[in-house]
Formats: structure tokens, sequence, C-alpha cells
């Protein structure tokens, strides 16, 4: 019997509280990823997106359920899996070289300083980062330094790349360089990656298929979505695939209407939905008739 790369069964998270009410933030989480896949979840704030993937991590541990990748459950942090913050998470001692050779070293102590350089500088090259490589956190812009924690979690080549809303703090214009930089990286090593995102657009340029989470408490997968726009994908021009807005009007309608239905934890895994094969080509009006058509909308909740 053939496994998935990652399996995730029965997940859920509580927090006990002083008067007894203890609180679930999600429960009877299911999922799996295959090898090489790019998955996004979205959903509003407060539905256990980022303590699904710390779980993931092996930074925190499900009050139920488990995490099996490659055949071994995860149990606390691993190099295996990687994982890139919001807030970059760079040593401010160091120059963004010095700070991807740290996690190479860690991950290949065997390997010689002039081998953990190259590869270092290999990949920092990767993200345009040539001429900055001997610069320090603090003259890096904020753009720079997620592009530095990218390289070096890439550099470490875990089999598992977590993004915890890796873009949530840049301007518009320098989320959209790093987004094309992100998925070039991923292209050549096709690493299986699974990324917490806010943005509706960005979610269907980066993934193969996108998980969409009901509202909290007591939150979980309500669907997983196929996103089957053909690669290589260019965010100038993606929303010219046809398709795209029944798709993109798709997503919004979940999180504007249906993310406060909760699923039927009987059923296991998430709906699998493909919206450009089992919906109609509707359009689709956000609550207060806000138009979900344009491209430069973003949802973020």
């Amino acid at each position: 019997m053939s496994h998935a790369f990652l399996e995730v069964s029965g997940l859920s998270k509580v927090y006990p509280t002083k008067d007894g009410n203890d609180l679930t933030v999600y429960e009877g989480v299911d999922f799996t990823l295959e090898k090489g896949e790019f998955v996004c979840i979205i959903g509003h704030s407060g539905c256990g997106k980022s303590t699904i993937l710390n779980t993931l991590a092996g930074l925190d541990e499900p009050t139920a359920g488990a995490v099996v990748m490659n055949g071994k459950e995860v149990r606390g942090p691993s190099l295996q899996r990687g994982v890139v913050f919001q807030n970059y998470s760079l040593l401010p001692w160091m120059s963004a070289l010095g700070n991807v050779e740290f996690g190479v070293r860690a991950r290949w102590p065997d390997w010689s300083k002039s081998k953990v350089r190259d590869h270092s500088a290999h990949f920092l090259e990767m993200v345009g980062l040539k001429q900055a490589l001997h610069r320090k956190p603090s003259e890096l812009s904020g753009g720079m330094r997620q592009r530095v924690s990218i390289a070096r979690a890439f550099a470490t080549q875990p089999d598992l790349l977590l993004l915890d809303e890796p873009f949530g703090a840049l301007d518009a214009l320098t989320r959209g360089v790093i987004q094309q930089e992100l998925m070039k990286i991923w292209s050549e090593t096709q690493q299986t990656a699974f990324m917490i995102t806010h943005d509706v657009d960005e979610a269907i340029l980066l993934s193969d298929r996108i998980f969409l989470m009901s509202n909290g408490p007591n939150a979980a997968i309500a669907e997983a979505v196929t996103v089957d726009i053909p690669r290589p994908r260019q965010r100038t021009t993606i929303f010219q695939q046809p398709g795209y807005y029944q798709l993109r009007n798709y997503l919004v309608d979940f999180l504007v209407n249906r993310s406060e239905d909760k699923p039927d934890l009987q059923s296991g895994a998430p709906n699998a939905v493909n919206p450009l094969v089992d919906q109609p080509p509707e359009t689709t009006t956000a609550a207060g008739g806000a138009d979900v058509n344009n491209p430069q909308l973003a949802v973020n909740h």
C-alpha cells in the first residue's frame, strides 16, 4: 500500500481555560501532501493556520492526531523541515551569507568551509542577492531580508518547506518580485511546500492545491481546491488564463459567504473541489456589492 509523502490525521488543538470551557482551535484536520506539491492554506484569522504549520514543523504538539512524514511520525523540530517566518528570523550579527551558512553547516556538518560557502552563495544568488552577500540584516531592506530567509530555507534542502505568511509585511511591488523568485527556486528544487497566506491571488499564483479553512473556534479544513492553471505562471499575466476569475471568485465566495459553515468531520479528508470543472462560470459578488473580478484585489483577513 502506497502512502502520501505527508499524512495528517485527526489533528486537533485544544487550549485549557481556567473556567473549564476549553478552547478548541481546530479539530478533525485530515489531509495529505504529495512529494513536490505546493499547497497554500487560507482562512480568516484565528482559525489555527499557524498552529497547524507549527505542528507540521514540530514546534508545537497537537492535542490529538498525528503527523507522519516519509513514514515517520513528526516529533519535535528537524532539519528535514524548513520554516520561513514573516519576521525574517535572521541572526543580526551575521552577514546574509553567514546566515545561510549557519543553516547549511547544521545540515551538513562534514562539509568543507569552501563547499558550505559556495552552496550558500548559490542560493543567495538565486534570490538576486549576489551583490549583498556580506551585508548584515540591518543593512538590508525588508524584502532583501526575506530573500535571505528564503535562500537559507531552500539551501538546507529540507524535505518539507513551511512558509508562514512570508510576504505579509512587504509592499505590493516587493511582494510580487519575491513571489517570482520563490516560484523560480521551487520549480528547480521541486521541494514540497506548505504555505499560509491571506492573499487569494498569491495562493492561485503559487499553488497546486488550496486548502480552505472554516472559521474558528472548532475550525477545520472544509475544502481542498485544485488549481488547474498551467505552469510556469507569471503574476503579470496569470489573470489572462481561462478560468482564472472563476477560480478566484470561488475562493472569495468561500471567505465572504461560506467560511462560517462547519464541515462534516465524519467525512475524513476535506472535500476535493475543482472550480473549473465542478462549478458553473458564475460571477461572485462579495458582501456589500464589492467587485471581486479585479485581479488587484487581494482578499486579506
